[in-house]
């Protein structure tokens, strides 16, 4: 099943949810009942197990009951909008390209392998399937990110791999937009990335269902998926998921790991190798070929079993317009107050 989050072209009225039915190509949506939406079928129920089966009911009733709109009269949105979204970094061919071109590093780092290191992104800069995105202000080394995500299903905590995969409600496409420049200036300071990659990320084109991709895993339990990034057209990356260190299982896993995971929890498998992103070609030839993204480019990203993602890249807002933030100003460190009437 998949299950989008849409706006009708040209119309002014609520977004709605639906059921995404038909080849690719001739795909249209059927609404999902009153104001149901992609988080509300997660959430039905102690694990996702109880959500896929909500969604099976609701996919259901939608094909019965509501008319059918076609894919080309909407807006695709996120289909949903996540409590949380974290990135993982799970592709040591990734680690090793990127390192150098960001870091200037040569190697992953043994920490690398101890544990599926993530980051928190921001949940509110996520973008639908076919929106444009500007270039973040102030970079001159835009990049795109191929990532699946993990859409979490019921909610827990200290899970177990075993476990964990009946907590996962679906997959769906992850572009983790990224200023290189910027990154590699805060990452300097040991913290972040920030706004290197605040700008925007996309989630889309819906979700699928984790019972619709199971017949994808290979013997050892990861899922199989072709993986394609385009830049205007020429491919300029390709991997599978299952080229990913941890799965998603045991990355969920450690995200609950002495916390929550709860409904509606976004996790990104970090981008793939082989020319997932940009960045990682410039590190392994020394050169920036392909060139970074600039307005006018369009990125396409294909996931089997889910489907594509293809987003403009524009122009964004000139740095120079923009309320300058001071440098560190100079301090003398006094540890008390220098206030008249007040020693010192």
């Amino acid at each position: 099943m998949r299950f989008a989050r849409y706006e009708r072209r040209g119309a002014v009225t609520a977004t709605a949810c639906a059921v995404v039915v038909g080849e690719p190509g001739e795909e249209r949506l059927h609404d999902l009942r009153g104001a149901t939406t992609v988080l509300d079928l997660a959430a039905a129920g102690p694990d996702a197990g109880s959500g896929i089966e909500a969604a099976r009911e609701a996919a259901a009733w939608a094909q019965r009951s509501s008319s059918p709109v076609p894919l080309a009269d909407v807006r695709l949105l996120p289909p949903l909008q996540p409590p949380s979204v974290r990135d993982f970094v799970a592709f040591e061919e990734h680690v090793e390209g990127v390192a150098r071109a960001v870091s200037g590093d040569d190697g992953v780092v043994a920490e690398w392998y101890d544990a599926p290191t993530f980051y928190f992104t921001n949940p509110h800069s996520l973008v639908g399937a076919h929106d444009d995105v500007p270039v973040p202000p102030g970079s001159r080394r835009f990049d795109y990110e191929l990532e699946v995500a993990a859409v979490v299903g019921g909610a827990g905590t200290n899970l177990s791999p075993a476990a964990a995969r009946g907590h996962v409600f679906g997959y769906t496409i992850f572009n983790d937009w990224s200023a290189r420049d910027l990154q590699g200036r805060e990452m300097k300071v040991n913290l972040g990335p920030a706004k290197g990659k605040d700008s925007a990320a996309t989630l889309g084109p819906w979700v699928v269902t984790a019972d619709e991709l199971a017949e994808l895993r290979d013997d050892d339990g990861y899922l199989a998926l072709g993986l394609q990034a385009f830049v205007d057209g020429r491919r300029t990356g390709h991997d599978l998921l299952s080229n990913a260190a941890w799965t998603f299982e045991e990355m969920l896993a450690y995200a609950s790991r002495g916390t929550w995971v709860r409904p509606g929890d976004v996790l990104g498998s970090g981008t793939c190798g082989n020319g997932g992103c940009l960045a990682e070609l410039w590190g392994r030839s020394g050169r920036q070929e392909p060139p970074p993204l600039a307005p006018g480019d369009v990125v396409r990203l294909e996931v089997e079993g889910i489907g594509a993602v293809e987003n403009r890249v524009v122009a964004g807002p000139d740095l120079a317009d923009l309320p300058a933030v001071p440098r560190a100003r100079a301090r003398d460190r006094r540890r008390a107050r220098a206030v008249e009437g007040v020693a010192r």
